[in-house]
């Protein structure tokens, strides 16, 4: 708030009222109740700041030197405040020279004592001070947007503040009460007032008194304002509660005033708007923030110029109007306007308001959008011209009568300038996000404000009627109207005044008089050696954590109440020492204890607990008791309470860990010892807890923090009583759902009924959903209360203080921030789970069917309450929340481990290495082929490029070579959208070229990481991220990774730091600051495509992989020759030597990593034999990486090899199989082997087996894949390596012949019979599908998403899991599948669906399907998306006479062939249908002559793509004629079949039975 310096102001030395005289300049000084004199409290106190002087009996107050200095202008009052009494000042004289004005308050700090500081937010000790609109307690915030703003306040303008006897804090603004503006007051308190910046005087005027009775008194009914008593009370400025409950003693006001006063915003309204806020100050004087501008003349409580004022609407809103410039595009409401064709064209981009502008209105605008084409920008004023009769010129600076406009930094009257140098900022330097205001003040004086600050008169005389305009001129293209009133004030008033004006509203004032409020627990300032007391005692701290491990002891400063809880947030940690907070109760009175430097040396009246145990008086009473407080990360949190019944409960991030003692006594103190690790904790307000469990068995009372539903079936969360039009709520507020789901779509909003907790979890399962409508639930979270909120149509139509997804796209306030989310609510089913929780850090979280989705967005106001808000639209119908709802662990509210990831050392390797871009700084050199980059001189203009965008997952990395010690900093990197390419090479910061620095590089959203700052296009995001980047030394790695969930990760030696930002846009640059201490770097990472697979990290997961689905042709994969495979001997095991974050089990047979992703190498004790088959069975997935396990042998000796991060960085005798590729020695020798090991679902088993020649084979599920490896040297170990999504192996010993697989004959052993409708289990996988956590495969569901944009009917299709099958590459290989089958009798050789997606279609049972399956032949039919419909609606490809479909009888239609008759030519009903052509080839079938293209875009990707359809069919044999191919095909045919029988060609009716639709994708 330090004010500006402007342009020379007028010296303040005004003569000030005479002495005596309570009127000010505006002869308006009594108020009521006054004594017509000053009593003790009225005069100023003759000890003032350094440049005040006081004059007329000490009731005026003056700043010398106005236009040099600013601030040094404190006074206090004489007397302390009397209970009741206002102490008023009415300010004199302003300046414009400076930026802020005059701040009021009261202090407990004695003036005649005090040692005055420079401004009144310098008071500590007890003070608190309105400032502009907030309320300051000892200099800092503790309410924003509070009553009038004082800045705004003129000349002759009156201004009070009182203390209620409830210790409240009510400021007063000519005579209106603003409100309760803070509690908790001391009794004896002092009136401040600070002539800062612009006001430069003040008198004290005659003490009024306020409206606090001692006591609470019934309210009387509510009495009709009579027109002439009340009307003027209201323009005296009189409070509302005095409006209503005059008594009798109180002396009225001896005069009334007979006009309207320009300077008094109260009496400036409507008689409506008197009455509402005199009825809502009745309520609750301290809701409401309104501005409460003055309506035109002849609309006031006074009649005086209504003859001559023109009549204005009042209540219209301050929009656009629709009559604008002939390229300008209005919209949102007419709140938005925008230029058209902005590269192309300038001007004629002039838009005015819908209405002339109100005195002190502010109309305030918002720059969206700038391009850089043009020179000049924006240009805003006032016009006395009618918008509705102006012709519009092209650029208002042309019009000659009537217009001021600021232009630049400069102001224009009539289109000539009057003032060159009117304020210290240009219009055409704004950015987009900046704003511009402008106000004509009731003395006529026009004022224009930038971001908020007033630039001081622009011109004196301002005509009274003005219509406010904006030019988008040159760089300027788009603008919105902003109201500096809040959207929830409004909400938040008009529910008031209706609950004021409710029956009820008299108790629900009077009630919360009656209770008073707790004293606040904090920490007492008798502290440890090393400790120090911060924020008012709120925090605790070491300051030299890093020098001594204890005497950080610090104690509340009370004692406990029964079930209060003490809580406290581990704020900072150090690394350097063992052990780590402890905390917990005793009976020692802080005072006077001699504090021990660890509590654990007390040794009587202590309870702590410590690590996982308890100790009382300095002895262990419980060894393993709850969560270990060492493994706390910052963020957590820990708290402890002492019950009634006298047992003590520990609590870790809100979670109770059970009883711990029993029977201590009440009145004991809170402790915390800040020891080791932990370096600062603070105290957590408003702590609910979870209700303490029954006793549990013994030996199991403890309850772990990190499960999610403990605790949770006592969540109070439930849904509110207030809703949308369509919801309805039932199931005791449990259950919302739409009604006439299936005619409405919307108005279904519901809300929690409660605000969420940091770390809660808010989950709701869908119940029923409908296929009407397109669209489907939305979720999110918003920071209005329901009683506020005015629920809209949909919840994205919030345009405040609301975060929501959709589909797949994050919205805040109605807009899109981000796309392609890792979840899509749109293709969610019945029974699907979605949660919502707020992390501490303010980041937003979803969780689908309990799997963290990641941080949706970031940046939610972390003091401020929000709500869980649930739209029920479109498809779903029907909601219930879950008993999984309510608290969870603050950890893992945050990225998982992301302190503990760590990258392995990058291998050399063979391949292009990444290269610095040849634009850099104007100070950089690159050397040794652009991997080398060295700053020649000074400490900036250092700033260097990646040559290429960095893909998903891909880490540029350089390693720090030269440092200059003589600099202070630190290397700055980061992700930047611009291209390299687009600027010139450096040519400082004010051409064209580079800026010196990377936080000033802002023409494309940059991502930087500075020290351990986060900034954002320059403005920091995030503080105390990861290590400090200024302890680089040489030698030290620092590189940048772009993940694929769309974050940035900086790494620090090989060390992943964590999401350092998010939302990062798909193409960006690494860009790095060569600044500071850092002089040269050096590149040490390759392309992603040359990097060692072993290299790379896995990342938080996409839909990848392929499922499980059932196979449906119904043959068995015969594996004849494979009888000869041993079995595995049952001692085999894992050996003792393994990656240090393994842990085995089960007899040394099971292997579970228990942290992070790599690191977990495993071998097994017996070297591998020949045609023995070793197997391991995939235990555990966790789905947050993507990449899996890595099989392979080894023929070194494992029991002394020192094994690195993952097998892949082994450099000797190595062998390994990892995704579908081979790898020898780290390097890649083999693609496209086998199924992909990366997409193997729990329960697959994998094996290895030697052949009798030395070849190393793969079995997955007992199906050989055949030789990945020949002549593997013996003796081999295989090995193991539970990477990224593999957490949990375990050996398995099948029964004999279980190894090769053979659980039934070979397909001449099949019975016939087993065979229905063309679909049986497949042999592949262990498990059944149903049980299969494997995603499905990116084709699979690409191919589904083009299918559902087919709009076909569900009951077409088969339902799941036999709905679809994927016969994608990956697919396909991971079930064994064969090329050809053979069907019907005489047998017929056809080919499966390779490429191709099916979907199974609907078969009626009473047409015998199983006995068509088996005799019909199969066949293919090439088909395209128009006829799709009209097939399946007819039952077959051919015109027949029954429908074949269970979904709906025949229709009527004429038969439609291969080639479809062309338009308004049916064929005659009685002549033969077209042939049909059919192929046992798709190759053929699915040929483009056969089966058109379609372009489509995908709705999860926004990429276009090409789709085909087809159609599987079943043929009656001998109703068909094979031959050669008819169409024209630009390829040769399958070579498969002989080109006579490649196409088969019927005519028959009924000769076709629809098998499945196929989809393909390209």
């Amino acid at each position: 708030m330090a004010a500006g310096s402007g342009g020379s102001g007028g010296s303040g030395g005004g003569p000030g009222p005479g002495p005596g005289g309570g009127g000010g300049p505006s002869g308006s000084g009594s108020g009521p109740g006054s004594n017509g004199g000053l009593g003790s409290g009225g005069e100023l106190h003759p000890r003032t700041g350094r440049l005040v002087s006081l004059s007329a009996c000490g009731r005026t107050a003056r700043r010398q030197q106005p236009g040099q200095e600013f601030n040094h202008g404190l006074v206090l009052s004489r007397e302390p405040l009397r209970d009741g009494r206002v102490f008023t000042v009415r300010i004199d004289r302003k300046v414009n020279s400076w930026s802020g004005s005059i701040e009021i308050g009261v202090t407990a700090l004695d003036p005649s004592v005090l040692d005055f500081p420079s401004s009144a937010t310098g008071l500590k000790g007890g003070s608190w001070v309105v400032s502009g609109c907030s309320v300051l307690r000892d200099g800092r915030s503790v309410l924003e947007e509070y009553g009038q703003d004082l800045d705004q306040l003129g000349e002759g303008d009156r201004v009070g503040v009182e203390r209620t006897v409830a210790g409240e804090l009510r400021l007063w603004v000519n005579g209106r009460d603003c409100g309760v503006a803070a509690t908790g007051l001391p009794p004896r308190v002092w009136a401040v007032v600070d002539l800062y910046g612009k006001c430069t005087q003040i008198t004290v005027l005659p003490p009024e008194p306020g409206f606090s009775p001692p006591t609470p008194i019934p309210t009387p009914p509510l009495e009709p304002l009579a027109p002439t008593e009340d009307s003027a009370l209201a323009e005296q400025g009189t409070s509302a509660d005095e409006a209503f409950m005059v008594s009798p003693a109180q002396a009225r006001p001896e005069t009334f005033p007979n006009s309207l006063e320009s300077h008094n915003d109260f009496a400036n309204m409507e008689l409506s708007e008197v009455v509402s806020n005199t009825i809502l100050s009745a309520y609750n004087g301290g809701l409401l923030n309104v501005n409460l501008s003055s309506p035109p003349a002849g609309e006031g409580l006074g009649s005086s110029g209504a003859a001559t004022s023109p009549i204005l609407t009042s209540n219209d809103a301050l929009l656009f109007h629709e009559k604008c410039g002939t390229l300008i595009k209005l919209s949102n409401n007419n709140k938005t306007a925008e230029r058209r064709r902005p590269l192309d064209e300038f001007n004629n981009g002039v838009v005015m308001t819908n209405r002339p502008l109100r005195d002190n209105e502010m109309f305030e605008i918002r720059i969206d959008k700038l391009v850089d084409k043009w020179s000049g920008s924006i240009e805003i004023g006032v016009t006395t011209h009618n918008p509705n009769s102006l012709e519009y010129p092209a650029t208002m600076t042309n019009l000659q009568s009537g217009t001021i406009m600021m232009s630049g930094c400069g102001i224009l009257t009539n289109g000539k300038g009057t003032r060159r140098e009117y304020c210290e900022f240009s219009l055409d330097e704004l950015q987009e996000g900046d704003h511009i205001g402008l106000t004509r003040k009731s003395n006529s004086a026009l004022h224009f404000f930038i971001n908020g600050i007033d630039q001081g008169v622009a011109t004196p005389l301002t005509p009274p009627v003005v219509y406010g305009v904006v030019d988008l001129y040159g760089m300027a293209v788009k603008v919105t109207i902003v109201h500096n009133n809040n959207h929830s004030d409004r909400l938040r008033r008009n529910n008031a005044i209706l609950r004021a004006l409710s029956p009820e509203g008299a108790l629900r004032r009077a009630a919360p008089a009656a209770q008073a409020e707790p004293e606040r627990l904090l920490f007492h300032p008798n502290c440890g050696q090393k400790a120090a007391i911060t924020h008012e005692g709120r925090t605790a701290l070491r300051p030299h954590a890093t020098d001594d491990f204890n005497h950080g002891v610090v104690l509340s400063s009370r004692a406990l109440r029964d079930g209060e809880v003490f809580q406290v947030r581990i704020d900072k940690m150090v690394d350097k020492w063992a052990g780590s907070i402890e905390i917990g109760v005793t009976t020692h009175n802080p005072a006077y204890l001699q504090l021990p430097s660890t509590m654990t040396n007390l040794r009587s009246g202590t309870w702590m607990m410590t690590g996982n145990g308890v100790m009382h008086n300095g002895t262990t009473i419980l060894d393993e008791y709850g969560h270990n407080l060492d493994r706390l990360k910052a963020g957590d949190t820990v708290g402890v309470v002492r019950r009634e019944d006298g047992t003590l409960h520990f609590f870790v991030n809100g979670m109770t860990q059970g009883p711990a003692a029993w029977n201590v006594p009440p009145g004991v103190y809170a402790v915390v010892d800040l020891y080791g690790q932990a370096a600062q904790a603070t105290i957590v307000d408003d702590v609910e807890v979870a209700p303490v469990p029954e006793p549990l068995p013994e030996g199991n009372n403890q309850v772990s923090p990190s499960s999610p539903s403990s605790g949770a079936g006592g969540s109070d969360l439930r849904f509110h009583q207030l809703h949308g039009s369509n919801a309805v709520i039932t199931n005791g507020g449990r259950t919302a759902l739409r009604h006439n789901c299936r005619s409405e779509f919307n108005d279904a909003i519901v809300i929690s009924n409660r605000a969420l907790r940091d770390g809660e979890l808010f989950e709701i399962v869908i119940q029923k959903m409908v296929d009407r409508w397109s669209g489907s639930i939305e979720a999110g979270v918003t920071a209005i209360r329901p009683e506020d909120l005015e629920f809209p149509n949909t919840m994205t139509d919030i345009d405040y203080d609301t975060w929501m997804l959709s589909g797949t796209a994050i919205m805040q306030d109605g807009n899109t921030m981000r796309n392609n989310y890792g979840c899509d609510l749109d293709a969610l089913g019945t029974g699907a789970r979605i949660g919502m929780m707020r992390t501490a850090k303010g980041d937003l979280h979803y969780f689908i069917n309990g799997q963290d989705q990641g941080a949706a967005c970031s940046g939610l106001p972390p003091g401020k309450e929000v709500y869980a808000v649930v739209d029920l639209y479109g498809q779903c119908v029907q909601v219930s929340i879950t008993n999984a709802t309510g608290p969870m662990d603050n950890s893992l509210a945050t990225s998982n481990t992301a302190t503990e990831k760590s990258f392995p050392l990058h291998s050399p390797v063979a391949g292009v290495a990444h290269r610095f871009h040849s634009t850099c700084g104007k100070n950089v050199t690159l050397e040794e082929d652009g991997t080398r980059a060295v700053r020649a001189a000074g400490y900036a203009h250092g700033l260097v490029f990646s040559t290429k965008e960095l893909r998903a997952e891909e880490v540029f990395e350089v390693k720090v070579e030269e440092l200059d010690e003589k600099w202070a900093g630190s290397l700055r990197l980061g992700l930047t959208t611009l291209a390299p390419g687009e600027m010139g090479p450096g040519a400082g910061g004010g051409g064209p070229g580079l800026p010196p620095s990377l936080p000033e590089l802002r023409t494309k959203t940059t991502w930087m990481v500075s020290s351990c700052e986060v900034r954002r296009d320059g403005q920091l995001q995030r503080m105390n991220y990861g290590r400090n980047l200024e302890r680089l030394g040489v030698g030290s790695r620092v590189g940048v990774r772009r993940g694929a969930d769309d974050t940035m990760h900086i790494l620090v030696d090989g060390e992943d730091m964590g999401p350092a930002a998010t939302g990062i846009a798909k193409n960006v640059w690494a860009v790095l600051d060569l600044y500071g201490p850092v002089r040269g770097v050096s590149i040490v990472s390759s392309t992603r495509l040359e990097e060692s697979e072993g290299t790379q990290p896995p990342s938080p997961s996409s839909d990848t992989g392929s499922e499980g689905e059932e196979d449906d042709e119904g043959e068995e994969h015969g594996l004849g020759g494979q009888n000869e495979v041993g079995i595995i001997p049952t001692t085999l095991e894992f050996l003792e030597n393994h990656g240090k974050n393994i842990l085995l089990s089960n007899g040394n047979r099971t292997a579970t990593r228990v942290a992070s992703y790599n690191q977990g190498i495993v071998v097994i004790n017996q070297p591998l034999v020949p045609q023995l088959l070793v197997q391991v069975r995939i235990d555990f997935l966790n789905r947050q990486w993507t990449s899996s396990l890595v099989l392979g042998v080894i023929t070194c000796a494992p029991e002394r090899l020192n094994f690195p991060a993952s097998a892949c960085a082994l450099k000797r005798a190595a062998w390994l199989l990892r995704g579908r590729g081979v790898f020898h020695n780290g390097l890649k020798i083999c693609e496209k082997f086998g199924p992909n090991l990366d997409t193997c679902p729990e329960g697959t088993i994998l094996g290895l087996r030697l052949d009798s020649s030395g070849g190393l084979h793969l079995h997955v599920n007992g199906v050989d894949q055949g030789v990945a490896v020949p002549d593997v040297p013996q003796p081999c170990h295989a090995l193991v390596d539970l990477y990224g999504q593999c957490e949990q192996v375990t050996i398995v010993n099948p029964e004999p012949g279980a190894a090769s697989g053979k659980s039934a004959g070979t397909q001449g052993d099949m019975e016939k019979a087993d065979m229905v409708d063309g679909i049986k289990e497949s042999v592949c996988w262990g498990p059944p599908p149903a049980a299969s956590p494997l995603k499905s495969c990116e084709y699979h569901a690409l191919c589904s998403r083009f299918q559902e944009l087919l709009l076909l009917p569900e009951d077409y299709f088969m339902p799941p899991p036999k709905r679809s099958l994927c016969y994608c590459e990956s697919c396909r290989k991971l079930r064994g599948d064969e090329a050809h089958r053979r069907r019907g009798e005489p047998p017929r050789e056809y080919a499966l669906p390779f490429g191709w997606c099916r979907f199974n279609l609907r078969v009626n049972p009473r047409l015998e399907a199983g006995t068509l399956t088996k005799k019909w032949h199969m066949a293919y039919h090439g088909s395209n998306v128009a006829a799709v419909r009209r097939v399946l609606d007819r039952g077959e490809l051919g015109a027949g006479t029954a429908s074949i479909l269970s979904c709906r009888p025949l229709k009527g239609e004429p038969g439609v062939g291969f080639e479809e008759p062309g338009e308004n030519c049916a064929p005659p009903r009685e002549e033969q249908p077209p042939p049909v052509l059919l192929s046992p080839s798709l190759q053929y079938a699915g040929a483009e002559t056969l089966a058109s293209k379609v372009q489509f875009r995908d709705p999860k990707s926004q990429r276009t793509h090409q789709a085909q359809v087809a159609f599987q069919v079943c043929v009656r044999p001998g109703s068909y004629t094979p031959g050669p191919p008819s169409a024209a095909l630009g390829e040769p045919p399958d070579p498969h079949f002989s080109p006579a029988e490649l196409e088969w060609v019927t005519k028959e009716k009924g000769a076709t039975l629809l098998c499945a639709l196929l989809v393909r994708v390209e």
